[in-house]
């Protein structure tokens, strides 16, 4: 199968590394339908995979101050992309994000992928924006992740995050393992599956469980200090309030697709972490 990946970034790369001769990662700047167009005319790709966003830096409060910039990538920009698949009636499968999730479902249990979302950031209503349009197009599937954690080190990588942390706020969230959402949207891709994805490993973790893995694996002299979620505004570590959130995917299933528990697959990724 011939995947046409649109960004360059952290995990389109990382989708790219492991796909190999299938794939066409694409550095180039789209802005316009005819951007779009004229790259699936060059690559005549089976299916697309959107990786392309803004995500802010050092973090996403950035976005709060740079709205425009923020819904030009994560709103405009995947509309914009999908607007050519559908002209070309090429599957596409984009990347959307859990954190338009905060705190509990209204029906108490895990958010899934037919709950609404409740979005308060600038990035996540941005992103969330994107979800409303495109999960209405044939021909298009969402896959939301969380927190990614992966056994490679980087910037945007969760262990990396926590690590350099020297405050860190013991909450619960679902996560997603990096080594199993790329096997993740190949099936997707080759699937063509359409709908809304929820791309977590099942079940939930706490912050100071991951830590306590780090400590064993990786570095037993690790040290940081805990604080609770209001001292994190409080003392200006973020401008808002972060999304923890826990969720499932009740539509995987439908297309026979499985992740590992987060116990079982976070263990194996520290590990390999360390090597």
């Amino acid at each position: 199968m011939k995947i046409l990946i649109i960004g360059k970034g952290y995990l389109g790369t990382r989708c790219a590394e492991s796909w190999g001769d299938e794939v066409i990662l694409s550095d180039k700047i789209v802005k316009t339908v005819e951007d779009v167009e004229a790259l699936l005319a060059e690559h005549q790709p089976e299916a697309v995979l959107n990786a392309a966003g803004i995500v802010g830096k050092p973090n996403v409060d950035w976005c709060e101050t740079h709205q425009l910039e923020t819904i030009e990538g994560n709103t405009i920009l995947p509309i914009t992309i999908a607007q050519a698949c559908q002209n070309k009636n090429v599957y596409l499968l984009h990347m959307g994000t859990g954190c338009i999730f905060y705190g509990s479902s209204p029906h108490g249990g895990p958010w899934t992928e037919d709950d609404y979302g409740n979005p308060v950031a600038v990035y996540t209503r941005a992103k969330y924006a994107a979800d409303l349009i495109l999960a209405t197009l044939p021909n298009v599937g969402i896959a939301r992740i969380r927190m990614p954690i992966d056994y490679k080190s980087h910037p945007a990588n969760l262990i990396d995050k926590l690590a350099r942390y020297p405050k860190i706020v013991d909450v619960e969230n679902s996560v997603t393992i990096v080594e199993d959402m790329i096997a993740v949207f190949h099936q997707l891709l080759e699937k063509k599956a359409t709908g809304i994805f929820h791309v977590t490993n099942p079940g939930s973790i706490k912050h100071q469980e991951i830590i306590e893995l780090y400590e064993k694996y990786v570095d037993a002299s690790h040290h940081n200090e805990w604080i609770s979620e209001e001292d994190l505004v409080k003392i200006g570590l973020a401008d808002k309030k972060r999304s923890n959130n826990i969720m499932t995917s009740k539509n995987l299933a439908k297309y026979g697709i499985t992740m590992r528990p987060i116990l079982e697959a976070l263990e194996d990724t520290m590990k390999k972490y360390k090597k």
